[in-house]
């Protein structure tokens, strides 16, 4: 008897294998201590064990409702509490977190704070923000809305807020921070060209403007600052700093601007015809911009917009073949239905040709591939060069008074060189450079817009090195008169009359069923374009914005 127990308590202490490898069991109380030795003969599967076998399982899938409800509702309880370490350990970025939160009673002085989580939507969850703001004395309540969706931690299973400084406050990007205390930069009153007041009840598009004006010229136009609970931006940031409640009014000073009122109140109309529309109108011989409108009016896209502008690059594209004499009106042009450069095989909307056609059929068509057939036949930075030294873009000096984007055609090559050439590749611009664009070719040389005379703050404008020769730039007005009465831009330009020129563009975008619509044309003394964001072919969709207001005049 004896020998068969001590024959037992042997075989329970023999060693097993794991992962090729002898595990000897040295601890006890359930708490196994193995120390791993080479060699030796595999155990019997009943005693085999591994590692793996000890890890939790990470839960997967999707999130059921209740996992959603409870995150956010203890998120959203944790920051009522004041609880910041809590409700940032229950978020996807716990340090960024822990910094807004922190600031939100430290800096913002955001008291009395009641989060009214609302009816979930799959994995988001909206919410009523109810707060006080109280600064010196001074308060204010402070109402809004916003939402937050949960996610799954990929390394834990667990469910998480994903953190983006929005939700804190729809205003907010990361990296903003939320302060309370005198403003430092004095409000201002803005005025357009004929001394009316311009207000975001009037021009509902012009609220990022306003903020930009105050951002410029608060602190030189002759106000004094109140108390406020403003957004400031990151120092990276290009948005301007943006007034959420005011506890003391400040002394306002006063801005003139260049805008129109009439072109201003008729872009604000023309936009809401068109979702997702950005419109500028330009004063070529000058430069002032008259007017500015977008259908959204959270962010500035006309201004600030960063869209590659399809086919209406071509208008620098063809300037820069008339000069390398690569290119003329009524020359014979290729207009294949295919041509492959840098192993992209680019072709025409709808896969047209135009055989024994001329230059200017192909431009008035739009046609790709009479553009990419030149495409080895220009350096790397030909065109970036023809932007900057022609049209004054892409250089990062533009000085309008409000923040704004001056352009980008980046030096490219191969297949993404020929795909710059009819603005795409890595070609970026926005209506307010392309309405240059088009202001470029009427008056003949590059003024950069402003929407603010530099005669305020003695500010340097940006200018062009050269301008094109007599010849070429005839022969680009020529292309844009000519594709107004015949061409792409025919229709939407219908009924515009005296000296006009246009061009259409339509710019595709991935995960977008229909391309952003451009169109870029000039009368007169007048020079606009606009952008459909997913509107389809730019003729039929910011064409009729473009156009409605050349009509107007200025």
């Amino acid at each position: 008897m004896g020998n068969r127990r001590r024959v037992a308590e042997r075989r329970k202490t023999r060693p097993a294998v794991v992962a090729g490898m002898i595990a000897v069991v040295v601890g006890g109380a359930g708490i196994g201590v193995y120390a791993l030795y080479g060699g030796g003969a595999a155990a019997d599967d009943r005693t085999q064990t591994s590692a793996a076998d000890h890890k939790p399982k990470v839960k997967t899938g999707p999130l059921s409702a209740a996992e959603v409800t409870s995150t956010a509702t203890a998120f959203l309880t944790s920051w009522q509490q004041g609880k910041v370490a809590t409700a940032a350990a229950a978020t996807s970025d716990s340090k960024a977190a822990t910094a807004l939160l922190t600031g939100w009673t430290r800096d913002a002085h955001l008291t009395a704070t009641t989060l009214t989580p609302g009816p979930r939507t799959g994995d988001k969850v909206p919410f009523a923000v109810k707060t006080t703001v109280a600064y010196k004395g001074l308060s204010k309540p402070l109402t809004y809305g916003s939402s937050l969706t949960v996610v799954r931690n990929t390394s834990t299973g667990k469910p998480q807020v994903h953190w983006t400084a929005s939700l804190v406050h729809p205003d907010l990007k990361d990296g903003d921070t939320l302060v309370t205390g005198e403003s430092g930069t004095p409000p201002i009153k803005a005025y357009d060209r004929d001394g009316g007041e311009i207000t975001t009840a009037r021009y509902p598009s012009l609220g990022t403007v306003l903020d930009g004006l105050r951002d410029k010229f608060g602190k030189t136009a002759g106000g004094k600052a109140g108390i406020e609970l403003r957004v400031i931006r990151a120092k990276d940031s290009k948005s301007s700093d943006k007034t959420l409640a005011e506890l003391s009014k400040g002394t306002p000073g006063t801005v003139k601007t260049t805008l129109s009122p009439t072109l201003q109140a008729a872009a604000e109309r023309q936009v809401t015809t068109q979702a997702r529309s950005s419109v500028v109108v330009l004063r070529p011989s000058t430069g002032e911009i008259l007017a500015v409108a977008n259908a959204g009016h959270g962010f500035n896209t006309a201004f600030q917009g960063s869209l590659a502008p399809g086919s209406t690059m071509k208008v620098i594209t063809s300037s820069l073949l008339i000069e390398k004499d690569l290119a003329s009106p009524d020359k014979p042009h290729p207009c294949p239905k295919y041509f492959t450069y840098g192993g992209w095989k680019f072709q025409n909307d709808d896969k047209f040709e135009i055989k024994g056609g001329t230059f200017k059929a192909s431009f008035a068509r739009s046609c790709n591939t009479a553009f990419i057939s030149q495409a080895g036949k220009l350096d790397n930075d030909s065109l970036t060069k023809q932007a900057q030294q022609v049209f004054g873009l892409s250089m990062d000096n533009w000085a309008i008074g409000v923040p704004s984007f001056d352009g980008a055609v980046p030096v490219q090559s191969a297949a993404q060189k020929a795909a710059s050439l009819i603005g795409q590749g890595g070609v970026r611009m926005n209506p307010l450079n392309m309405a240059s664009v088009a202001a470029t070719v009427e008056s003949g040389t590059f003024k950069q817009p402003y929407l603010v005379s530099p005669s305020v703050d003695h500010r340097t404008l940006a200018t062009a090195s050269r301008t094109m020769s007599p010849a070429t730039l005839s022969a680009l007005r020529e292309l844009m008169s000519y594709t107004a009465a015949y061409g792409t831009a025919a229709e939407a330009m219908s009924g515009v009359t005296g000296n006009v020129g246009a061009k259409t563009g339509s710019a595709e975008v991935d995960g977008q069923k229909k391309p952003n619509g451009w169109f870029t044309a000039y009368r007169g003394d007048l020079a606009a374009a606009g952008v459909a964001q997913a509107g389809g072919h730019g003729g039929d969709t910011a064409g009729p914005i473009v156009a409605a207001l050349l009509k107007i005049g200025g």
